[in-house]
């Protein structure tokens, strides 16, 4: 007799629910209408965000590992020139973030998902939201957001780098920078994307500049606001501390 496992999050019960070995809990109609009230939802709370930067990075990182000085550095600088700050809401780079946002007076953004295991909003957020589906939160980084910054990071880091850039190749956003911070980090993938991808006919020529590599700031900073400008966005000064929600 095969066992039948409970699923442990809403999005394995959808992406398992043809799967004999998992057991089915909703209704086709009952997993549309709870993704049709996710986005709306969303959509609903993030009305407050002006002109925002989806911020990416490791929750494993340290508070006092470099990077994650670097990630409070960035998003403060941001945030002082207008730029709403979100973030995945956990640990390591994103609490950097929304903790430089908030020192910046910009509103800071933590978007959550479900997972097995406890994922609490850092302290530093004023709009928190928890996600039962990636791809519904995926939808909230890039609406809301003028463009990534991505620190060093994991699995997840990357699936959020990969999606914007496959978005952009295909022309579904247009002008968005994707900036990666970090070149000691950063350098081999760029380079295996030059060494195997471009130099097998993987991808274009021009692909290889979606994406740019810092270490400064100021040049992150210079990069997204020329994106911004490009997608005819206005940041808003930054309106001070905001009460958390």
């Amino acid at each position: 007799m095969t066992d039948i496992r409970t699923p442990a999050t809403t999005d394995e019960e959808l992406l398992g629910a043809e799967v004999p070995t998992v057991a089915v809990e909703r209704t086709e109609a009952e997993r549309l209408q709870r993704i049709h009230d996710e986005l709306v939802t969303g959509f609903k709370a993030l009305q407050a965000v002006d002109c925002g930067v989806s911020i990416f990075g490791s929750a494993r990182t340290p508070p006092d590992h470099p990077d994650y000085a670097l990630a409070r550095e960035v998003a403060r600088r941001l945030g002082e020139r207008g730029y709403d700050i979100i973030t995945g809401g956990g640990p390591g780079i994103m609490e950097a973030a929304n903790r430089g946002a908030r020192e910046a007076g910009a509103l800071s953004v933590g978007l959550t998902i479900e997972l097995p295991f406890e994922e609490r909003a850092n302290d530093y957020v004023d709009i928190s939201l928890v996600f039962h589906f990636f791809f519904t939160r995926k939808v909230m980084f890039v609406r809301y957001a003028a463009g990534f910054v991505v620190f060093p990071g994991g699995y997840g880091t990357l699936d959020e780098l990969f999606e914007a850039l496959v978005l952009i190749q295909t022309g579904k956003i247009r002008h968005f920078p994707v900036v990666l911070v970090g070149t000691a980090y950063w350098r081999g993938l760029l380079d295996w994307i030059r060494e195997r991808m471009l130099a097998e006919g993987m991808i274009a020529p021009s692909d290889v500049g979606l994406v740019q590599l810092t270490d400064d700031p100021d040049e992150v900073v210079a990069l997204i606001e020329a994106g911004a400008s490009r997608q005819g966005r206005r940041p808003q000064p930054p309106r001070g501390t905001v009460t958390r929600g």
